[in-house]
């Protein structure tokens, strides 16, 4: 017999004679009530076993975490929270769970325990959900660019260009490490190597994706990307995914908008799809504040924090004026921010983003027009010579989320600013091609797709969001 997912049985319309579910054991009460659970929702079907017609043997074998296959009837609850239950015919163990080993124990669990099991911690409640958010809100993210005509491009994994110009990637070789090839000179011969050359892991699949936008009009990428920062913070990663769309004939604000359009979308979307599991997720933030001191709370509940997004006009504002604000404002004359605003062209942290955006302004932010040294070569230069057409958008809770600009499309500007910065123009000619041939102005922007599961989920912590997170000292699993 086919099995039918709790989810499709949780919402059925009537009653049903003979249905069979597969899942996972989360509880098992009084020899009598399975809670299964298959994935499919953050809720749990009751199956009631009839322990007088089961035998002692198997009773023993219902434990959290083996996986069972339950047939019966699909039949309105007696108990209170669920609308239907099986009452159970037929129980078969489709895999046995040690209660004594398996980690996973129905009861709470700190956040590093679940960490260093990120093989199971998917079986529970909270990782379930976050997991299905991210789920949909990938797919939104493939739905929005596509019915705007967007192309998906795939840009290499492999190579040779540092798009930020940090130098923070992670080396790529085939060479014997205990045993390098010199060449002359007595540096390492990467003639040698695989391919040729020095090749790193992306660090952002921008300058590729410039080039393909300058022929298709407007497309976007959506891949794995590498820092090599040693940066053990809760908002970093060494691998992640990135969101960069890039599209010819916009300038900044095209840019802006598409930004703020995009990011609404995505986030009404996964709302809508995925109502029960951010409603658990709302709870568990509550639960887990209260434990807080006053001042460290959320001042929105998660869904209000996601609503302030759709509901609010993101407020333009220049880096300029945002500085006069911060150097004016009360923390930063009290001394309470950690990093004090004294003079233009200071690198803004967390602190004063999200000042901006949750005392100042009180509603999503858009920075732009930043100090041209605190930024990447490729972004355009203003007609002032010192500050460039830049992009930043500040989320509550989270500070910056998006990063973009609108690309230095004046081939000779673009070659005086890698001079200066030091960039090598032999090893981005063909990046300097889409210059040299039928340039024209062009926009786009970067979002860490994680940064944007952190705010929908309402997770503090950025190892939560991914699967297997990649850390400094850590590549386990």
């Amino acid at each position: 017999m086919r099995h039918t997912r709790v989810k499709d049985l949780l919402n059925s319309t009537n009653t049903l004679h003979e249905v069979n579910a597969k899942g996972w054991v989360r509880t098992f009460r009084n020899n009598q009530f399975i809670a299964l659970n298959d994935g499919s929702t953050i809720n749990n079907i009751q199956c009631v076993v009839d322990f007088e017609n089961t035998s002692e043997e198997t009773l023993k074998r219902i434990t959290t975490g083996a996986a069972v296959s339950v047939t019966g009837d699909l039949v309105e609850s007696k108990g209170a929270g669920q609308k239907y239950e099986i009452q159970v015919k037929k129980l078969e163990i489709l895999g046995d769970s040690d209660a004594e080993k398996f980690p996973m124990q129905p009861k709470k669990h700190s956040l590093e325990f679940l960490r260093e099991n990120a093989h199971l911690r998917v079986r529970t409640n909270a990782f379930g959900a976050i997991m299905r958010v991210r789920s949909v809100l990938s797919y939104a993210v493939h739905s929005y660019f596509q019915q705007k005509g967007f192309v998906y491009v795939n840009t290499p994994i492999i190579t040779g260009a540092d798009a930020e110009g940090a130098g923070e990637m992670f080396q790529v070789t085939s060479l014997p490490l205990d045993n390098l090839p010199k060449n002359e000179e007595g540096n390492i011969d990467y003639k040698k190597d695989f391919f040729g050359k020095h090749t790193n892991l992306t660090v952002s699949g921008q300058l590729e994706g410039e080039t393909f936008a300058m022929a298709l009009g407007q497309i976007y990428t959506f891949g794995p990307t590498f820092r090599a920062e040693n940066s053990n913070t809760s908002r970093h990663l060494a691998e992640f995914w990135m969101i960069e769309p890039e599209v010819a004939f916009n300038n900044l604000n095209d840019n802006m908008d598409l930004a703020e359009d995009f990011i609404q979308y995505v986030i009404k979307y996964t709302m809508e799809k995925c109502a029960d599991d951010l409603k658990f997720l709302e709870g568990r933030l509550l639960e887990e504040e209260k434990s807080k001191p006053q001042a460290e709370r959320s001042e929105m509940a998660l869904l209000e924090k996601l609503n302030f997004v759709l509901e609010n006009n993101f407020k333009r504002v220049s880096y300029t004026e945002a500085i006069d604000i911060l150097r004016d404002s009360a923390p930063n004359k009290k001394k309470k921010f950690q990093y004090i605003i004294n003079e233009w062209g200071a690198d803004l942290q967390s602190e004063h983003e999200r000042y901006l955006v949750e005392k100042h302004f009180k509603s999503p932010v858009i920075l732009f027009d930043y100090p041209a040294n605190i930024k990447a070569f490729y972004m355009r230069l203003n007609e002032d010579g010192k500050t460039v057409r830049a992009m930043d958008i500040l989320f509550p809770g989270i500070g910056e989320i998006v990063g973009g600009s609108q690309r230095e499309e004046r081939f000779d500007v673009l070659v005086e600013k890698m001079k200066v910065l030091g960039i090598d123009e032999e090893e981005l000619w063909w990046y300097l091609d889409t210059r040299r041939f039928g340039s024209a102005v062009h926009s786009g922007f970067g979002l860490g797709f994680e940064r944007l599961v952190l705010f929908v989920t309402g997770m503090t912590n950025i190892r939560d969001v991914i699967p297997f997170p990649r850390t400094p000292q850590n590549a386990e699993f």
